[in-house]
């Protein structure tokens, strides 16, 4: 058992989240790789030592660079906003970090590139927080259409849908600035990794890109909104199947709506975040009379579920999903051994989401 130090940059949602899986991640899955919280990085020095109070870090500082010189420092987990992205994971891999990003990897494919480029001139461990596509449910969604059992795909709906900003009269803020911070920035990539993986690589796209709410109040009065608000995109696959994604931060009623329906020519699957302890499946077989689709409940038969829990239908949460990417990340600093999804998955997800805003723009397909 050998320790190893991290370097968190980021204190908010995500950075806490990943504080917690790293305080988390060797009680649940008995890891090889024990983490020690070295030093965590904020915007200003109070708030980092508030932070390393709080989640439990030895060292503050409101300078990332600090973090990645660091020799004492062994790994870097980045939870910043993503325009920070390349300049952090760059200076990491350079200074002989193995890194972690969350998604996307960064706010445009060429830097994309250059980060999966650093990354594997230096041969450390890269990887992405891609964190839904890896509850219980999905990863049996996606060993089911893996090994065949539901036959030939030729058809995915898939949505990420939340209410956030459903409201005209929410103020301005952050989120409704820059286009990285809009549902296409924010949202999709999560949705087009689970296209991606559950239904393999897209050749190309037609996207209606939409701002619903031009306008919300503001300090002064009324501010644009310079980003979008939903988006659906039809998608053409590799292997011959057809697909429907759907990115709102505007569904009304719909708090976190990640959620697909697959369709092959052997059965069926349906799975919806907001339950997602379930996966329902439809398998073409047996007495016509008797088929239909049927709720499994997940359960420690399914990936990833027996660390957390011994009891069947008992459920995972939110959290649970960032200590199994924390994990993940840990086996591929110890084995040497890539680990899904890297840089390079990350950056044929920024391919779709670019594919997508040209589609948009010319009212055309566009090739990813």
């Amino acid at each position: 058992m050998m320790e190893i130090r991290i370097g968190l940059i980021g204190t908010g949602y995500m950075g806490k989240a990943h504080a917690v899986a790293l305080k988390s991640v060797a009680s649940v899955f008995d890891t090889g790789l024990r983490p020690i919280c070295e030093t965590i990085c904020a915007t200003t020095l109070e708030g980092a030592r508030e932070k390393a109070r709080a989640f439990g870090f030895n060292r503050a500082t409101d300078d990332w660079r600090t973090v990645v010189a660091d020799p004492a420092i062994d790994a870097v987990v980045i939870a910043s906003p993503q325009s920070t992205h390349m300049d952090i994971a760059i200076a990491a891999f350079e200074n002989g970090k193995a890194v972690f990003c969350e998604k996307p990897v960064a706010s445009h494919a060429e830097d994309c590139r250059r980060m999966m480029a650093a990354a594997e001139a230096s041969g450390l461990p890269n990887m992405t927080g891609f964190n839904y596509i890896r509850t219980p449910a999905s990863q049996f969604a996606h060993d089911l259409v893996q090994s065949g059992r539901i036959g030939q795909i030729h058809y995915i709906r898939a949505e990420h849908t939340e209410d956030f900003l459903s409201d005209p009269q929410t103020p301005s803020h952050w989120r409704t600035k820059d286009i990285s911070n809009g549902c296409m920035g924010d949202l999709a990539p999560h949705i087009i990794n689970a296209a991606l993986r559950l239904a393999g690589p897209i050749s190309s796209v037609s996207a209606d890109i939409q701002t619903v709410h031009s306008e919300r109040p503001g300090a002064n009065g009324p501010e644009a909104v310079t980003n979008d608000d939903q988006a659906h995109l039809m998608c053409r696959f590799q292997n011959g199947a057809m697909g429907h994604l759907f990115i709102s931060r505007v569904a009304t009623g719909r708090k976190m709506g990640y959620a697909y329906e697959i369709y092959g020519d052997k059965g069926s699957i349906r799975f919806d975040q907001e339950d997602q302890n379930a996966l329902w499946l439809y398998l073409a077989e047996g007495p016509e009379a008797e088929r239909g689709f049927r709720k499994i409940l997940t359960g420690p038969a399914h990936p990833d579920y027996l660390p957390f829990c011994q009891g069947p239908g008992h459920g995972t949460g939110y959290q649970d999903q960032i200590i199994i990417e924390m994990r993940d990340f840990l086996k591929a600093i110890e084995t040497g051994t890539p680990v899904w999804p890297t840089f390079r998955d990350g950056l044929e997800v920024q391919l779709v989401t670019e594919a997508a805003w040209k589609s948009s723009k010319t009212g055309t397909w566009a090739t990813v």
